[in-house]
């Protein structure tokens, strides 16, 4: 056996949890190299020790914890299992080769968790092929097939790979079957539910949805209301700034979009939605905002799904409301533009706000609205505009001095963010 699995190494990957030895117990061996000896043993039965080193070659840590593990196995036949696991890999990696008798089995996982590599292979089994082969980021070449076919998929949280799918699909002969079991944004089927004879949706505890390929649509006009994600960022300067209320008017209200509304609404946030209507099966309204007092977020996994794009914004929230804020079920967010996690801890870190991190969850300890007009936020050139935005509300509120690079990244989600908070107050300067 020859395996080789990796982290993709990142910008301040030595201050995540798996660097910190309290945390995570130790390095790669018990991190990464624990799954790997789990697979030997599954084909090769108990083995021995032949060799081991671990080494830091990278990243530097005063936990000491290794960045590298090699390690030579053997079982009682003499079958060798030759492992090497690292958190120094330009992507993340896994490999897995069995060498037998006749023949040889070898297993490869994706290069990142993420975003184009699921892409991809996904609309590869509808026939189409990329090139050059095995690259995962543009440029690329699509060449079509005059075959498409079918496929069936179990969906995860991404319903921009859901979508993928159900478009494909409609242009695909035969029959194309999704599985969801975690409910996700459901905006393209409710968009496509009036051409039935294109599309069937099943609900119930695991979703079904049917696309019967290459059948003539029917044309729908589409009303599309304001983007609750954009709303998101009025809501949260509201909410903390005293004596403040507004009224947003014509909101996309779909209840895979509100978690980020839901869990403040929870935490005691003055929030309510008025004049609901519904068309093309979407719900849009106002959102109208009072100044509150909250509590603590407490946001278990079960929120994930329906506030993804909200969590950095939600994060702003928490540090600035007094308590301890426990956000459970985010792993994901290491995936997004960039990784939200690390990236909004050193964000708060900048002006003072203590965060401990794990995997899966994040603690935030908030000092309530605060006076940070001594202190200085600078954001990286990241491409995330969740990122941006957030940071230019924690200044606002809190006074403290903010520089961002890559702030245009901003203008493809809320082209008039700038605007919107000009006319709210805010003094900026645009250097270009």
């Amino acid at each position: 056996i020859r395996a080789r699995y990796g982290h993709g190494a990142r910008l301040k990957y030595h201050k995540e949890w798996r660097m910190n030895k309290k945390l995570s117990g130790g390095g790669e061996l018990i991190d990464q190299g624990s799954h790997l000896i789990d697979l030997s043993r599954f084909f090769l039965g108990n083995l021995k020790l032949k060799y081991s080193k671990l080494k830091s070659y990278y990243w530097k840590t005063n936990s000491k914890v290794e960045d590298n593990a090699y390690l030579v196995l053997e079982n009682k036949n003499g079958c060798i299992s030759f492992l090497h696991c690292s958190c120094t890999e330009w992507k993340n990696k896994f490999s897995f080769e069995i060498f037998c008798m006749k023949g040889k089995i070898e297993i490869r996982g994706l290069g990142g968790s993420y975003g184009m590599e699921k892409l991809i292979l996904l609309m590869s089994n509808f026939g189409a092929t990329f090139l050059p082969k095995n690259r995962f980021f543009f440029p690329l070449k699509l060449n079509s097939t005059d075959l498409p076919t079918g496929i069936k998929y179990k969906a995860g949280v991404s319903a921009q790979l859901k979508s993928a799918v159900i478009f494909a699909g409609l242009n695909s002969y035969g029959n194309t079957e999704i599985k969801e079991k975690e409910k996700s944004r459901d905006h393209t089927e409710n968009l496509l539910k009036k051409n039935s004879q294109a599309i069937k949706v099943i609900n119930g505890k695991e979703k079904r949805i049917k696309i019967f390929g290459k059948k003539y649509l029917n044309p729908v006009n589409i009303n599309v209301p304001g983007d609750p994600s954009s709303a998101a960022f009025v809501t949260a300067l509201t909410l903390l700034n005293k004596g403040s209320s507004i009224k947003i008017k014509n909101v996309g209200l779909n209840p895979t979009r509100i978690g980020f509304y839901e869990i403040l609404k929870k935490q005691g946030a003055n929030i309510k939605f008025k004049n609901l209507k519904k068309k093309n099966n979407e719900i849009s309204g106002d959102i109208i905002v009072l100044n509150s007092k909250i509590k603590p977020i407490r946001a278990s996994k079960k929120y994930y799904v329906n506030s993804t794009d909200e969590y950095p914004i939600l994060f702003i929230v928490a540090a600035l409301t007094k308590g301890i804020s426990v956000f459970k079920g985010i792993k994901d967010l290491a995936n997004k533009e960039s990784n939200r996690i690390i990236e909004m801890q050193n964000v708060l870190s900048q002006i003072g706000i203590k965060t401990i991190s794990s995997k899966d969850k994040l603690k935030i300890y908030g000092k309530g609205l605060f006076d940070a007009s001594n202190k200085k936020i600078y954001v990286s050139k990241l491409g995330d505009h969740r990122i941006c935005m957030s940071s230019f509300i924690l200044a606002i509120l809190t006074g403290a001095k903010l520089s961002i690079k890559n702030f245009e990244t901003v203008f493809t989600s809320s082209p008039s963010f700038l605007k919107i908070m000009k006319s709210l107050g805010a003094k900026f300067e645009v250097q270009k």
